[in-house]
């Protein structure tokens, strides 16, 4: 007989993942859950799945691991870190409003804006400083590559600005980009157009594919604007789930997600066979 977990479908701007409390209902296998849940139609349906526990170390409050739809292991989330802390906080699993997240890519800090009755209403995750240059990327002789900038928050990013975002073939380039051999380890792909109520984005993420937001890719595309001189520190990303915040701040060089996190549903499902 299978296994039954209870589980809870969050979001962040559209992004949307399956959290399951481990210190409740451990998975041995996330991999399989993740990939049978996410399916659409046949499953839950989600971006992938979220598990939630309680670190080893005093110096984080609580963990957490991200799978992405295909089954993969993510390094980092900034909507799924945005779920988290209001799922935490609503819950009564901590009356903190400034909560150490342990993830993949170490520890982030939430900071959680709360409402006269309790609910979170905003979450802001220091995502700490960008990286923009990696090591570890290369150009094979004979190939090309679309003018972009590479950013790193805990996981790769490309960002490509375009002049007709509505032009771009995401399903078709998005893929080519995400396995393109100067990424060895798979990127995250960003398609973004500067106008003047903000940056419009489409992401194709790694492992998962088209989503409707990204809040590392949203990080990845206000510092990729603001070194090219397209935008300051400041920024709107808006994507097809909604719009988030970006403030990549000079006094410690960190970059701050701010935006809100949504419950959609609760339920529970059967653990795939093994």
């Amino acid at each position: 007989m299978n296994q039954t977990i209870h589980f809870i479908k969050m979001h962040g701007a559209g992004n949307d993942y399956i959290f399951v409390d481990t210190t409740l209902y451990p998975i041995e296998n996330p991999e399989a859950a993740a990939v049978a849940w996410s399916r659409h139609h046949f499953g839950i349906g989600s971006d992938g799945l979220v598990l939630i526990g309680r670190p080893e170390t005093p110096d984080a409050d609580f963990t957490m691991r991200i799978f992405n739809a295909d089954g993969s292991e993510g390094l980092m989330c900034g909507n799924a870190c945005r779920c988290i802390g209001k799922y935490v906080y609503e819950r009564g699993l901590t009356d903190k409003r400034q909560i150490r997240l342990m993830t993949a890519s170490g520890i982030k800090m939430l900071d959680l804006k709360v409402g006269d009755d309790g609910t979170v209403e905003s979450v802001t995750v220091d995502m700490s400083a960008p990286l923009l240059e990696d090591e570890h990327l290369f150009l094979p002789e004979g190939e090309t590559l679309p003018e972009g900038v590479f950013v790193s928050l805990g996981n790769p990013h490309y960002v490509i600005f375009v002049d007709d975002i509505d032009a771009v073939d995401v399903p078709r380039e998005g893929p080519r980009l995400e396995h393109h051999s100067r990424f060895p380890e798979r990127c995250n792909i960003e398609f973004a157009q500067v106008g003047e109520d903000g940056i419009r984005m489409h992401v194709w993420e790694r492992g998962s594919g088209i989503t409707m937001a990204c809040g590392t890719g949203a990080c990845a595309t206000a510092v990729a604007a603001a070194i090219t001189g397209r935008s300051g520190r400041q920024s709107r990303i808006i994507m097809d789930g909604g719009t988030l915040d970006i403030d990549w701040r000079e006094t410690d060089g960190h970059v701050y997600l701010s935006g809100p996190a949504t419950i959609a549903f609760e339920g529970t499902a059967e653990l795939p066979a093994r």
